[in-house]
């Protein structure tokens, strides 16, 4: 007894003449299936090429395009060829060209043969696996998909989207249960014979023609009606990305590929030259005799596709940024946001840069220019002060700028002039410590020479774009760390914000603050504030500043009486 291979070919003839030729020299007798989108001129040359081999055949040809029956057409064409040519076959393993054997073929006959009535086949129900990716479970089975997704796209989702609209469900032949699985199986001549002559088998095929890819559930769901004892697996490694997509072995897997003790593993890259001279090699240079393990591996393909979806935080991919929320992580770092401190204190950026020793700067996001530390033109990574290069996508500006400067705190300022593009993504950012000392843009207005007029439009326009800065950061969906003051209240008491910063930035000592930065001089804020509110704009951001800001002059305390004599 043997075991027939049937090969399914399209491309990468030359390996595919290799893997036909390794399978053959084992004694399989081998079927080939060549794509009728391959040229005839090719196909006769690749045919004329394997001519020698007398246990290797082809059969009829049929156009095999992703998604559509003729993939089915092919197998069934190779096998039915298979076990009328050769009686010897008591399995037959399904291959593609792209396939390579990663065991001595003895090995697999021997395995085989102790099994002689299993077939190894991956099948299962679609509420029981979460393989399907594109939305289309139960619904493959019960729609039409005449259209082509790869070639015809918009005329199958719009057939789709008709038949969800009309209700239009196809009835699936009586006693069938759709299985699912991978197209690449084993199966016993017994089992694969009564698929393949049912008195069933017109009406089956009439209804998996118009099935959403049929060659994963076709044999899956009819293996179930005839086989002895199925084992829900493939002898095929194949792994796919989360996005359905088969991952292809180079030469850098070889040792991975051992590690998996499989008998095949698809889908190779042609011009692996390493893993083709490795593996298509004689008994003693290949793989010790065990139970084929895939899952051994499965750590590492597990951590790949993690690695692809999620990445490394703040650091954006082509894979994922195109997709909203797709990023693991905001930014790469965490960094501080001030907002209202450079208006209320002369020397705020300084001080904090003493105190902390992060690298402070000052309004990154300045409609004129980014404001670097120190005034420098440029940052590490490239990043320059131009503010029309920064607006471009000021969100992407900030993640650049994080990422690049990873393993130094980065603070900046940050006010309601500056770019507003920027504070939703500051918002919902885990890595942001945003402070605000709300109204703190009212110092700069009050201590300018402009016109009251002027003054009063300015302010107006300023507090309403706090306003709705406030809102975004006091929303429930903001993730920073948020601290926000009014401007009366900070300035009562300017000692224990200070600290609670300092202390949540993480750089300094335990002990309390011994120096703190200079605050400007205030007198006749509260009277500024008064004069907007008699010219009809209300400054509700600073909280309740009195008009006369200050100590209250101390009151002389009454003298003693005593008695003169």
């Amino acid at each position: 007894m043997s075991v027939g291979i049937v090969m399914l070919v399209h491309n990468a003839l030359g390996r595919a003449e290799q893997a036909a030729r390794h399978w053959a020299a084992a004694g399989c007798p081998v079927v080939i299936h060549v794509d009728a989108a391959v040229p005839r001129k090719t196909y006769d040359a690749f045919a004329n090429s394997l001519a020698d081999l007398p246990r290797i055949k082809f059969c009829k040809r049929f156009r095999c395009e992703w998604g559509t029956w003729g993939i089915v057409a092919a197998s069934q064409a190779a096998s039915e060829l298979i076990l009328a040519e050769f009686d010897e076959v008591r399995h037959v393993f399904l291959a593609s060209g792209s396939c390579l054997p990663l065991r001595p073929v003895e090995e697999l006959i021997e395995y085989l043969a102790d099994r002689p009535h299993t077939d190894f086949i991956e099948s299962a129900t679609t509420a029981d696996v979460p393989w399907t990716v594109g939305g289309l479970d139960e619904e493959r089975f019960t729609m039409r998909f005449p259209f082509s997704w790869k070639r015809q796209r918009m005329l199958f989702d719009k057939y789709v989207d008709l038949q969800r609209r009309l209700n239009i469900k196809r009835r699936i032949p009586q006693g069938l249960v759709p299985h699912m699985g991978s197209q690449w199986w084993c199966m016993t001549r017994q089992t694969l014979s009564a698929i393949l002559q049912g008195p069933d088998r017109k009406e089956y095929d009439d209804y998996f023609r118009r099935v959403w890819i049929p060659d994963e559930s076709y044999y899956q769901t009819l293996a179930r009606q005839y086989s002895i004892e199925i084992e829900s697996r493939s002898l095929t490694l194949s792994k796919f990305d989360f996005q359905g997509k088969p991952h292809i072995f180079y030469d850098d897997h070889l040792q991975l590929l051992r590690r998996s003790d499989c008998f095949v593993a698809r889908k190779i890259w042609p011009h692996a030259n390493r893993l083709y001279e490795a593996f298509l090699t004689d008994p003693a240079g290949a793989m010790k005799r065990t139970e084929p393990n895939p899952g051994k591996i499965d750590r590492i393909f597990a951590k790949a596709v993690d690695r692809r979806t999620r990445g490394r935080p703040g650091l954006y991919m082509q894979s994922r940024f195109p997709n909203k929320d797709w990023e693991n992580g905001v930014t790469a770092a965490q960094y501080s946001v001030f907002q209202g401190f450079t208006q209320i204190f002369e020397n705020f950026e300084p001080w904090l840069t003493k105190a902390t020793g992060a690298r402070v700067h000052g309004h990154l996001f300045h409609p004129d220019m980014v404001e670097y530390a120190d005034q420098q033109a440029n940052l590490n990574g490239a990043l320059s002060n131009s503010a029309k290069a920064r607006d471009y996508n000021p969100n992407a500006f900030l993640t650049n700028l994080i990422w690049n400067t990873r393993g130094e705190r980065q603070c900046f300022q940050y006010g309601p002039a500056d770019n507003s593009e920027v504070i939703h993504q500051l918002s919902r950012d885990p890595n942001a410590q945003i402070s605000v000392i709300s109204g703190g843009w009212a110092v700069p207005l009050f201590r300018s020479n402009k016109d009251f007029f002027d003054i009063r439009k300015e302010a107006a326009r300023l507090q309403r774009i706090e306003s709705e800065h406030l809102n975004v950061l006091r929303s429930p969906y903001a993730k920073a760390r948020i601290r926000i003051w009014t401007m009366a209240e900070f300035i009562e008491a300017p000692m224990e914000p200070l600290q609670g910063i300092l202390d949540e930035i993480g750089k300094t000592q335990a002990r309390r603050l011994a120096e703190v930065p200079k605050m400007v001089d205030l007198t006749g804020f509260g009277q500024f504030l008064q004069n907007l509110k008699n010219q009809g704009m209300h400054p509700y951001l600073m909280g309740d500043f009195p008009v006369a800001l200050g100590p209250e002059p101390a009151q002389d305390r009454p003298r003693k009486p005593y008695l003169v004599r």
